[in-house]
């Protein structure tokens, strides 16, 4: 079965940089697009990276785009997300999942979620 495990949030001050993992198990040959997500206290959860099944083409969210990178490493079955100049704003749990393609900032018809990993950007 397909799965994704998040890793590296914590609580970091504004400003600060933090570096999320998203490690694939499973299936690996399967998957194509890979997203990360965040979702707030209260809000609906929202699309902020996608990145092709080559690596080739980045697709980033109006509210991350140049703090945010999008990377993957297919011979370790990873994909990162490295923030750096978080905001606040920027809480949230972070999760992944996976689709076809990339749909603009979000993968199309995305499926296996992963548990999500926390961070929280506070002073």
């Amino acid at each position: 079965q397909f799965q994704f495990a998040e890793s590296g949030g914590g609580l970091v001050q504004p400003g600060g940089s933090l570096r999320l993992s998203c490690a694939a198990s499973g299936f690996t040959w399967t998957y194509g697009a890979i997203g990360w997500y965040r979702q707030a206290p209260g809000q609906d959860r929202e699309g902020v990276a996608c990145i092709t099944r080559s690596g080739a083409v980045r697709f980033y969210s109006d509210s991350v785009k140049d703090r945010f990178t999008i990377s993957r490493d297919n011979a370790k079955n990873t994909v990162d997300l490295q923030m750096n100049s978080l905001k606040p704003e920027d809480s949230g749990i972070y999760s992944c999942a996976r689709g076809s393609f990339c749909s603009d900032y979000v993968p199309a018809a995305a499926v296996d979620w992963g548990q999500g990993t926390q961070v929280t950007v506070s002073s």
